[in-house]
């Protein structure tokens, strides 16, 4: 009896410590300890006003180019401040302590890939004196907004940061875009390789671009349309930056961006869109005695341990990890053995520089040239400027690989032949400069399909090495289809093609409906009755019909897996699923398409027209009414003209608004019923424009006025 109370006691004791313990962990980890920080103010002093139009748009005013990345960064901050601390985080590889499992897995990928040592080796050597003016303004801005504002700083020791933090998250996070994300977690979780560089989620995106000789009035148009999740680390923010040394580009940008990354200035401008080339190789390691045979040698693997710090409710927990380096690239092990990843544009830190001379450029002379410096290692580029021109650039950093091997496939990694140390030049990758059709456009498909058939690049004209994607999307098919047919392109005939809802019967989509069509359903009279519903369909997500509900469920369902090349489910199973969400969140199968689709923003709830895979790109989630709830793809659009004189006009517009995540604010989701309109809002962007507009202006860290 006594040793059982013995051993009652020490378990007691066991809890009690344990318990102790956890409480703790708690208490050292909670958000609330940030608050209590002593975190200085920049010392600098920076002559920059914010000034904010009707809308809520900062335009930033700076005597230097790096004043006004400091201004940007606390306007930035004024509106999004939390998803601004989750990006400093993952520079650290901290993000897991804000976010759990899934930023833990983004810390992972951090270490594995170590974009930190690359920028500590080449920060003062890769990037200009300006540059890093730039960079290190922009973190004093950040700091200096979470100096004022220490009740809403979420992550004990994140802050100051640094010019090295921005620079980091632009090399992490660019090979993502292109899939190297998604091959690693396919290696991680001993899962397949993804096929043509898949996506866990349809990032994609809109360009148009018109030249004079194809408008109707003489005027260059660019349309600037992005498709991308509607909160978060790549939510679009509409900025306006200008400078007294000449600095002057308004657009959209991502958090930690000290400038806009697509847009326009007063002479050119451009957009991008996902492209999906084959940047990554992987190769599978020979293991021998304790490493990996090579050319006929061993090599060592090297590993580092790393702990994963990751939150689970109120604890945070350190979760260890070991990272590999083989002389391709980073390493992974997993239960099929050991493997090497390498991929476009590995070690790169210049994404930022490049982008910076972009946004200087007044000219296409200077544009190129700024293209030409090949660190943003993926993204296909529409252009247009005020002299007429248009160009479309499928850009990547395509690897120089050597004939003999299958590139798409896991690689023999013991012999140097594989091994590639250079990227092909700028102008090995497919470019479409002036077309004689008059536009381009991209909707992350295959660049052999760009404009008139006449006027489209030839695919034999490429070598199959580069890796080049062959993915046609039925907004590329739309697009060019309805341009092709216009002798001249308005204005408003380009917008309309914009916005259009409709499939294309060469579409994936319109295949997959087919072959729910097909089904033999007479054993099943519910789904035969939706079966003849879905036949009268139209092929477009206007609203107007009475199928339109159905055909998207329909369309919905295996679009994720048409997107990222894989075979579709069933048919059977797609019908199946759209009888079951209809009958039981409508009581019937024909429910308008705008009571089905809404857009929703604090107490906005609107209805919405479009869908996957339209040019009128709308993605969607199940919310607990049984309605979808919009949540990704069309976002920040903007709409760029220059008359047949040169002169530039501008209209944009933002899924919510400005204050992306201030819902107390007037600007949380103003725009909100303008986009479900399908309508746009000024884009003011010279100073005769501004000034009747602007609401307020202020110095960072002055009470915002308005």
């Amino acid at each position: 009896m006594r040793a059982l109370k013995r051993a009652g006691a020490a378990l007691a004791a066991l809890f009690l410590l344990i318990a102790a313990l956890l409480a703790i962990n708690a208490a050292l980890n909670a958000p609330q300890l940030a608050r209590f920080e002593d975190l200085p103010e920049p010392a600098a002093s920076r002559d920059v006003v914010i000034r904010r139009d009707r809308w809520g748009v900062p335009h930033v005013k700076g005597r230097t180019d790096a004043d006004a990345a400091f201004g940007l960064a606390y306007a930035h901050a004024e509106d999004d401040f939390t998803t601004l601390q989750e990006v400093m985080a993952g520079t650290r590889g901290r993000l897991g302590e804000l976010t759990g499992t899934k930023g833990a897995a983004q810390d992972y990928a951090y270490h594995l890939l170590n974009p930190r040592a690359d920028v500590e080796r080449g920060y003062a050597t890769r990037l200009s004196p300006e540059v890093r003016a730039i960079v290190e303004a922009y973190a004093e801005g950040l700091n200096l907004y979470a100096a004022r504002h220490p009740e809403e700083r979420r992550l004990r020791g994140l802050f100051p940061i640094t010019g090295k933090d921005i620079v980091t998250g632009f090399a992490l996070t660019s090979p993502f875009f292109f899939g190297l994300d998604h091959t690693l977690g396919a290696l991680v979780e001993n899962k397949p390789l993804p096929n043509d560089s898949g996506f866990e989620q349809p990032k994609g995106s809109n360009a148009f671009a018109v030249a004079p000789r194809r408008s109707d009035d003489g005027a260059t148009r660019l349309i600037i349309n992005s498709h991308q999740p509607w909160t978060g680390p790549v939510a679009w923010y509409e900025a306006h930056v200008t400078s007294d040394s000449g600095w002057d580009m308004a657009g959209g940008l991502f958090p930690i961006a000290p400038f806009p990354l697509l847009g326009h200035n007063a002479t050119l401008g451009w957009a991008n869109t996902v492209n999906r080339p084959d940047l990554v190789d992987v190769y599978r390691l020979k293991p021998v005695d304790g490493g990996y045979r090579f050319d006929g040698r061993t090599l060592p693997l090297q590993s580092r341990r790393v702990w994963l710090k990751v939150r689970f409710g109120p604890f945070v927990l350190p979760v260890p990890r070991t990272v590999y380096r083989s002389v391709h690239g980073p390493a992974i092990r997993n239960d099929a053995g050991a493997f090497a990843i390498r991929y476009g544009g590995i070690g790169e830190i210049a994404q930022v520089e490049q982008y910076y001379r972009l946004t200087k450029a007044r000219s296409y002379a200077e544009w190129l040239a700024a293209m030409r410096m090949g660190a943003v290692p993926a993204t296909n580029f529409i252009y247009a400027d005020a002299t007429g021109r248009i160009a479309f650039f499928y850009n990547a950093r395509f690897p120089e690989r050597v004939p003999g091997f299958d590139w798409r496939h896991i690689l023999p990694g013991d012999t140097s032949q594989t091994l590639w140390r250079r990227a092909l030049p700028f102008d090995a990758a497919p470019q479409l400069v002036d077309p004689p059709s008059g536009y381009l456009v991209n909707a992350n498909n295959a660049p052999w399909l760009a404009t008139d058939a006449a006027s489209n690049l030839k695919r034999e004209a490429y070598s199959p090495l580069l890796g080049v994607e062959e993915n046609v999307t039925n907004r590329a098919l739309r697009a060019t289809d309805l341009l092709s047919r216009m002798p001249r392109i308005s204005a408003d005939a380009l917008w309309r093609v914009k916005m259009d809802t409709g499939y294309d019967p060469r579409s994936y989509e319109r295949r997959y409906v087919a072959a729910v069509l097909a089904l033999d359903l007479r054993n099943a009279p519910e789904l035969a009755r939706a079966q003849r519903l879905l036949a009268t369909w139209d092929g477009t997500l206007d609203g107007r019909g009475a199928a339109d509900a159905l055909a998207l469920l329909v369309i919905k369902y295996p679009f994720r897996a048409l997107y990222r090349n894989e075979a579709p489910p069933p048919p059977r199973e797609a019908i199946e699923d759209a009888v079951k969400r209809l009958t039981t969140g409508f009581g019937r199968l024909d429910p308008p398409l705008t009571s089905l689709v809404r857009l929703r923003r604090g107490n906005k709830d609107l209805p919405l027209t479009g869908g996957p895979g339209a040019l009128r790109a709308i993605y969607t989630e199940w919310s607990d009414d049984g309605r979808l709830s919009a949540n990704l793809g069309d976002s920040f659009i903007m709409n760029v003209t220059w008359d047949r004189a040169g002169r530039l006009s501008a209209t944009s517009i933002h899924q919510y608004g400005a204050a992306t995540s201030r819902p107390a604010s007037p600007h949380y989701s103003d725009q909100a019923p303008l986009f479900a309109r399908e309508a746009m809002k000024p884009a003011w962007f010279s100073e005769a424009e501004l000034a009747p507009n602007i609401a307020c202006s202020y110095r960072p860290g002055q009470r915002r006025p308005c």
